[in-house]
């Protein structure tokens, strides 16, 4: 997976050198690191949606056995 570096000291030193005053090159800084950090969240994988499929599966079978035992009982509680 990629991971994002951002260097923050480098960000303010700028901020600083281009006229932000020290709060303003600290929170904005902040708010851009929060920002690479949330979106440096990993993504699901082929082995997750493979994992997911799997389990999906395994349930579909399940209650369709289920189903069918319970249609079973139906029919022979009618008869």
């Amino acid at each position: 997976m990629n991971s994002i570096t951002f260097d923050t000291l480098k960000h303010y030193a700028k901020l600083k050198e281009a006229g932000f005053t020290e709060e303003q090159a600290k929170v904005q800084t902040e708010a851009i690191l929060d920002a690479v950090e949330s979106s440096a969240k990993p993504l699901a994988t082929k082995e997750d949606l493979h994992l997911l499929k799997f389990e999906l599966l395994k349930w579909m079978i399940g209650l369709s056995f289920a189903q069918m035992a319970l249609i079973i009982a139906l029919v022979a509680f009618l008869k």
